[in-house]
């Protein structure tokens, strides 16, 4: 062995004991910690750092103003120094169970708490997570019972003329050769997500496993569309490459993902054992979800007997952007004179939307429409829903 050779392996050598030590050795500082009286502990090393601070949904929400209007943001809870630079925060009270994002704030810059290898992408934002156990949460934990496939699926898009994503659900026990058929829930993210949103900071899939195990929803397949016509697929599973997502993409809400929507539909009976009929296809959405479940609801009346609004962004700015946004009364007659199943309206109090939402309301009730309806507390958040996809599954099909 030459001299090099042997440098190069020693080097080599000293890498892999190295990488090692990384993998097994771990973080040596649990963090968080929910604690027997369910309260929930914080922790960092940050010796140089003058202050530090964690924020998330499980603390008090505060005002914030924004270019939408004023709208609940997460609160901030104080860390004390300790020994060694050590930082720790423990919740004045117990936090309820829910599973619950945050960050820490280390002298004023949003980062990562680096002791939890539990983290998800909102938009361009990436977040800790945390599961608080019991009750509703429960549905949002990976349990033994039996688990459907979650696929990423590409399919054709006549309008954008290329392939467009999308994340299917199929239940548990569920044969593409076998003679049972299912029925179809279709279920839209908001704007700056995309088809992983409702799987990864949603816990769709989960939430569906655990229901239909219980009994408390029928076995399903779930589909899980792009509403960002502009884009194929999410980040770094698109053309665009290392492009930072943003919160708001060409052509979200102009009419052109509506109108491709009878293509998706067309597409998933034709290639999963549905049941393709309009009695056992449901639609619902989270915000600019919520915008486009009501307007292929209105524009389709014959696709969807059951849809679900959650925090909705129901209003546009200029019905003149596309005819499928024009003559919504009349639209409104024919879907309620079609007879659907369920038209379903979820909001938080504090929601930028609710206003949006309670006009609507007032038209529905106004015209003697039938619709059920959730108020919740809080405002824009996943937790609610979350909380909303587990009350609309149960009452389809």
């Amino acid at each position: 062995m030459t001299r090099l050779a042997l440098f190069v392996a020693v080097l080599l050598s000293g890498t892999a004991c190295f990488a090692q030590q990384a993998l097994w050795g771990g973080a040596q500082i649990e963090s968080p910690v929910i604690n027997d009286n369910g309260t929930v502990t914080f922790r960092c090393v940050a010796p140089k750092a003058v202050k530090v601070q964690v924020t998330g949904d499980f603390l008090p929400t505060r005002k914030v103003q924004t270019e939408w209007g004023e709208f609940d943001a997460p609160g901030v809870g104080e860390f004390t120094e300790g020994k060694n630079g050590l930082w720790e925060y423990t919740t004045p009270e117990a936090v309820a169970p829910e599973l619950y994002l945050y960050n820490l704030i280390i002298d004023g810059n949003q980062t990562l708490d680096f002791n939890n290898m539990w983290i998800n992408r909102d938009v361009s934002t990436i977040n800790n997570m945390f599961l608080v156990p019991g009750g509703r949460s429960d549905y949002y934990a990976v349990r033994n019972v039996p688990h459907g496939t979650v696929s990423k699926v590409w399919y054709p898009c006549t309008l954008t003329k290329n392939n467009r994503r999308m994340t299917v659900y199929t239940p548990a026990g569920y044969n593409p050769t076998g003679k049972t058929r299912y029925p179809v829930v279709y279920i839209l993210h908001g704007a700056g997500g995309d088809e992983d949103a409702w799987v990864t900071e949603g816990r769709a899939s989960q939430i569906l496993d655990n229901m239909i195990a219980e009994g408390r929803c029928k076995p399903m397949i779930a589909v899980f569309t792009n509403g960002n016509i502009s884009q194929e697929a999410a980040p770094l599973e698109n053309s665009t490459g290392y492009v930072r997502p943003v919160f708001r993409q060409e052509k979200q809400m102009e009419g052109s993902f509506e109108e491709t929507f009878p293509e998706i539909v067309k597409y998933i009976d034709s290639h999963y054992k549905t049941l393709a009929n309009k009695k056992n296809r449901a639609i619902c959405g989270l915000s600019m979800g919520g915008f486009h479940t009501m307007y292929i609801s209105l524009n389709y009346p014959d696709l969807f007997n059951y849809s679900g609004m959650f925090s909705a962004a129901v209003g546009v700015s200029d019905p003149k952007i596309s005819p499928l946004y024009q003559d919504v009364d009349a639209k409104l007659a024919t879907y309620f004179s079609k007879k659907p199943a369920l038209l379903w309206i979820g909001i938080g109090k504090t929601d930028f939307l609710y206003n949006q939402n309670e006009e609507l309301r007032a038209k529905l009730d106004a015209a003697g429409y039938p619709y059920t309806y959730l108020e919740t507390d809080g405002g824009h958040i996943w937790k609610n829903w979350r909380i909303y996809l587990t009350e609309f599954l149960p009452k389809l099909f």
